[in-house]
């Protein structure tokens, strides 16, 4: 048997999982995001969890061995769509183009999922305890790819040189800001949940004190 027959062979052996499986999945890990968010590793119960997904808890163990295994694949779904979404906009020639587009992501990502990013906010507030070697193993090495491409534009003269790290962790901080905080800004508001046009707001004024501090001024 030809190599690509034994490959093709070997591929139709292994399982895949099955649709209603992965449904499955995708709705006990949305409502744990919920209930972690709200109530934090130790306060969440995988019975609350199972019993809001239709599930037992025993069942509910079927798809994940334990609650730290549940909350685990949650920190990683998170921080898999936040890496994705912004991966590759800190680039190009234009920094203050680059900049907009990354701000507008991040806060787009505060809006469509504040659970997720209430969960990850609560786990690194508390000293990530259970997600260090993701946050360094994956964090890291993309905070060190946008600090190489600022390093690069200040070196072409485009941006002033600052501390890019500590720009990073402000644009982090503000943006999520809106998810992690969002009920206290509307009450402060005068509005029972923040709107489109206060994230616009927002996406407005971080966007102009970054390019205020990073660009250079002409004269």
């Amino acid at each position: 048997m030809d190599a690509p027959a034994a490959a093709l062979e070997v591929a139709t052996l292994v399982p895949r999982p099955r649709a209603a499986r992965l449904l499955k999945e995708a709705g006990i890990c949305a409502e744990a995001e919920r209930q972690f968010a709200q109530f934090g590793f130790e306060g969440a119960s995988l019975e609350l969890i199972a019993a809001a997904s239709g599930l037992s808890r025993h069942n509910l163990l079927y798809y994940y061995p334990s609650k730290e295994v549940l909350y685990r694949k949650v920190l990683d779904d998170v921080l898999t769509e936040w890496l994705t979404r912004m991966a590759g906009i800190v680039s190009g020639a234009d920094p203050a183009a680059a900049m907009r587009d990354y701000i507008a992501a991040k806060l787009r990502f505060s809006r469509e999922r504040p659970a997720g990013s209430q969960v990850f906010a609560r786990e690194v507030m508390a000293g990530a305890p259970r997600f260090r070697d993701a946050i360094e193993s994956r964090v890291l090495p993309a905070l060190k790819a946008d600090v190489l491409i600022f390093e690069g534009w200040a070196q072409a003269g485009l941006v002033n040189r600052l501390d890019f790290r500590h720009l990073m962790f402000t644009i982090w901080a503000s943006t999520q800001a809106y998810a992690d905080q969002a009920p206290q800004f509307a009450i402060l508001l005068g509005k029972p949940a923040l709107e489109p046009v206060d994230f616009a707001a927002t996406e407005t004024l971080i966007t102009q004190l970054v390019l205020g501090s990073l660009l250079k001024v002409a004269g």
